[in-house]
């Protein structure tokens, strides 16, 4: 037998330890001299439970190794060390930053590890772990949502979960070394639902299929409760049908003895997943809606059976039965279901456009013979031909041809982009007019279409702060109800007027049957995943629920000048000639171009790219020199060129006469202006800038009329700044401030008690962008920008960030319309179902409404969400 050193937490034989000690009736051993030591300072510290860590040394520890990234070298992680120390049930905390590990000793009785996983992320550090989706199988009940994800945290190596009402799924963050898949599916199990592949996972025509199967099974469902309703109905109000009324009671009792057989059926089939679910829900000691409608169902189907068995134990007048409850509030539940199914279809068909814009097929070239080989059967560094109207099929890079290429689905774009041997092409985007063949370097779930789907759906699949609190009330709504529901039925029996137990059953079963905790459940997660799914359209990619909902009070945007405003790449703007120059502004450019095609400077190619748009030939250059701090100099078509700043006209003594005064003009417009001179006289000026986008002006209009306050950050001088500001109408500049202060200056924004949003493209940008409330990518901009950022903008328009917010907007304001609905559904109902307006107008509900208001109320909301598809952005990003 081994036990545990009190001090390190090592396993140790007890004839082999290196000491022990007696301390208040009990025997401790040591692996070590410094271990004996450590406990001979404290040793009742070892004893107690600690009040400051939660641990007891009596209870059996776990130890688990975390890989954490990003650990630092050379500092001790002391902010990590300290957070996970003072979390409940810790013994022990070593970083091993070396290996990228962190090693924990703790009491999972009082904590598991998303206490962990929480801890570590709020010390700025990301758990190394697995995430997968496992989809849900009728998955209805907004209660079992908060059941289930308890249950998949409390699993051993689960870092955190989240289980979506609307998707029918869970994504769960998992340690592989600790669980497995079927340790997930046990868990979902657990509470009676079948685990089945995630949609991510499926085939669009297989999900088409499941989809149509499930909603065929609930519609045979409800067809076989109401038929057999139609039935019930007829005995329930006999004195209503000529070959009925004058039956004798006997007669009547045997006929409902025929409709309690006939109701079994409707109950063990149509309504089998309300019983399966409340009595799993009991076997864990909780109740969802399943427990609900089962209990509401089945006690009025248990009072029937008695009233006809044994009429003589009631009161006179209260031996008839109520089937009628039993199977028509199942087949309206049930049909309620299939609606809300079918809506959830249409909700989730943004989903499936993307996945419908892959190509099935594609023509892979291989030994020289061209074959159609299935998607799935195309490798990394095959060759492919693409003809014109057919759909690229993967990414890659093209060999040989050209064609325009039409990348809407992407960009957002509606013209068609040019491509050319060495650039990128795109899976699912179409060849408009040439023939091109390329090299994959991207198939399967790696391509760029791929990205976007899974970015999308982890998007859909994760929950607003919202929806979080909607998931506690839920979880608390039926007990709650249940205890209304006896209540009910005691005030009813007590002072209700006779025969009393008739009006006690029938209220309380009523209260049972119109609560909807479904509908509250729904109210978010549909929203969201139509929201998201809707930006995904426009070509805005919103990482997460959390992010959507903080977009819609962002009241600061701050923009990155280089790349975001501006395009990122500088290019010709000005030629101006001076009055006594020999040449005209062609002929100028021309020459100037010919010599920086020579040159290296940054600026050169865009002076060089200005010719070729004025389709200029360029000349021989011969005694090429650049000057180091001034510019360049050269010999063309005969005649000595200078170009360069004032300091190499000033130092060769030309004189500039009026031009000095135009390139100071040009520089408050945030050009950069380049001084020409042709045999020692001055001939012009060339300007350069970073042009601002065609879009920027008016889109930061549009923000600014959305009562949003924009700012602009850049590195540059102000003088520049403010030009480029005055530009695109922002007031607020942000001027020479260093990449590593960009971050800074956010937080100093959101000192100022706003929420910001920070809008870049470039790795410099990353640390803003995680400080922001909101960070919004560009997605022409570098991979650490977008991996960073809440929302990525597929196209590197301004008018993204607009309809992001507008997003944002739209999708709360339907997400709030839900909640305040169902919520008032259920505050307005129940206290009816309860009797509320007996005393008053003598009116009672029936729980056959009650029944069909409550099946209903969660297809009013789907339905509302579904509102959302029809939404468009002010600005199209199209």
């Amino acid at each position: 037998m081994t036990i545990r050193d009190p001090i390190c937490g090592m396993e140790i034989e007890p004839q082999n330890a290196f000491a022990k000690r007696e301390h208040m009736g009990r025997t401790f051993y040591f692996c070590s001299q410094s271990c004996v030591n450590q406990f001979d300072k404290n040793p009742h510290g070892y004893v107690m439970t600690s009040a400051t860590t939660g641990f007891n040394p009596e209870r059996p520890l776990t130890r688990i190794e975390l890989p954490v990234a990003d650990l630092p070298l050379v500092q001790p992680a002391t902010k990590l060390e300290a957070g996970l120390r003072a979390l409940n049930g810790v013994d022990r905390v070593t970083v091993n930053a070396g290996a990228g590990l962190v090693q924990l000793d703790y009491d999972p009785q009082r904590m598991n590890l998303v206490d962990v996983a929480g801890a570590i992320r709020s010390a700025g550090y990301t758990v190394d772990g697995v995430q997968t989706r496992i989809g849900i199988e009728n998955l209805r009940c907004a209660s079992c949502v908060k059941f289930i994800e308890d249950e998949l945290k409390s699993t051993r190596g689960v870092l955190n979960a989240a289980v979506n009402l609307a998707t029918q799924e869970a994504t769960v963050d998992y340690l592989p070394q600790n669980t497995t898949l079927a340790d997930l599916n046990n868990a979902i199990e657990t509470w009676g639902y079948k685990p089945r592949p995630a949609t991510s996972d499926t085939p669009v025509d297989k999900q088409e299929e499941a989809h149509a199967q499930e909603y065929r099974k609930l519609m045979n469902k409800f067809w076989f409760a109401a038929v057999t309703s139609v039935i019930v109905m007829i005995t329930a109000y006999y004195q209503f049908v000529p070959f009925l009324r004058n039956l004798s009671m006997d007669s009547l009792r045997v006929l409902w003895g025929f409709t309690a057989l006939l109701t079994l059926p409707v109950m063990a089939w149509s309504g089998s997943d309300f019983f399966i679910g409340a009595w799993l829900a009991f076997k864990h000691r909780s109740a969802n809606m399943n427990t609900l409608i089962a209990l509401g169902t089945g006690a009025a189907w248990l009072y029937s059976t008695s009233a006809i068995t044994f009429p003589s134990v009631f009161p006179e007048g209260t031996s008839e039965p109520f089937y009628d409850v039993v199977a028509v509030v199942i087949a309206l539940v049930v049909l309620g279901q299939a609606l809300e199914l079918r809506a959830k279809g249409q909700s989730s068909s943004a989903i499936k456009k993307l996945l419908g814009l892959q190509a099935k097929t594609a023509r892979v070239i291989r030994d020289g013979r061209e074959m159609d080989l299935p998607i799935e059967e195309v490798l990394v560094g095959d060759v492919i031909q693409v003809r014109p109207g057919e759909k690229v099929p993967v990414d890659g890079i093209i060999v040989e041809g050209s064609s325009a290429v039409d990348e809407s689905m992407l960009t957002g774009e509606s013209l068609p982009a040019s491509k050319k041997m060495g650039d990128e092409v795109i899976g699912a985007t179409i060849n408009k007019t040439g023939a091109f063949k390329f090299r994959t370097t991207k198939i399967g779930k790696d391509t760029a279409l791929a990205q976007i789907v899974k970015m999308v759906q982890d998007a859909q699949n994760s929950k607003a702060p919202i929806a979080r609190l909607a998931d506690v009330i839920s979880g608390y709504f039926v007990p709650i109800v249940m205890i209304l529901a006896v209540w009910t039925f005691v005030i009813w029996f007590v002072i209700g007027p006779q025969p009393q137990i008739v009006y006690a059953l029938v209220t309380s079963v009523t209260v049972l049957i119109i609560a909807c905790p479904c509908a509250l459940g729904l109210a978010t997660p549909m929203s969201l995943m139509v929201g998201i799914g809707k930006g995904a359209e426009h070509g805005i990619l919103i990482r997460s629920g959390e992010a959507l909902q903080t977009a819609r009070g962002i009241q600061i945007v701050v923009l990155d000048k280089t790349g975001t405003i501006t395009k990122g790449k500088p290019e010709l703007t000005d030629v101006v000639i001076s009055e006594q120059s020999s040449v005209d502004s062609d002929q100028l450019l021309r020459l100037a171009a010919s010599v920086e095609k020579v040159s290296e400077h940054p600026l050169a190619q865009a002076i060089v790219e200005g010719a070729q748009a004025h389709q200029l030939e360029f000349v021989e250059v011969k005694d090429f020199e650049a000057i180091p701090g001034h510019g360049v100099s050269a010999k063309v078509e005969k005649r000595s060129i200078l170009i360069g700043n004032l300091k190499l006209m000033n130092r060769e003594k030309i004189a500039l006469g009026s031009l000095e005064e135009k390139s100071k003009s040009l520089a408050d417009d945030g050009k950069t202006p380049m001084f020409i001179a042709l045999d020692g006289k001055a001939a012009g000026i060339i300007a350069v800038a970073d042009t601002v986008k065609e879009d920027s002006a008016e889109a930061i209009k549009a923000l600014q009329g959305m009562d949003i306050e924009v700012v602009m950050i850049t590195g540059d001088n102000r003088r520049t700044a403010e030009a480029i500001a005055r530009r695109v109408g922002i007031t607020r500049v942000l001027a020479e401030v260093l990449p590593e202060d960009k971050a800074n200056n956010v937080h100093q924004l959101q000192a100022e008690g706003k929420k910001v949003a920070m809008v870049g493209d470039g790795i410099n940008d990353a640390p803003a962008l995680a400080q922001a409330d909101v960070g919004l990518a560009i997605g022409t901009g570098t991979d650490v920008a977008i991996e960073a950022s809440d929302v990525t903008l597929i196209k590197g328009s301004l008018k993204g960030v607009v309809a992001a917010i507008e997003v944002s907007r739209a999708t709360m304001t339907n997400i709030y319309q839900n909640l305040v609905g169902a919520f008032f559904y259920n505050v307005l109902g129940i206290p009816i179902a309860m009797g509320l307006l007996f005393p008053f107008f003598g009116l009672l509900l029936s729980p056959m409404i009650a029944g069909a208001a409550m099946a209903f109320s969660s297809v009013t909301v789907v339905g509302n969400a579904n509102r959302l598809r029809g939404f468009k952005p002010k600005f199209s990003v199209k």
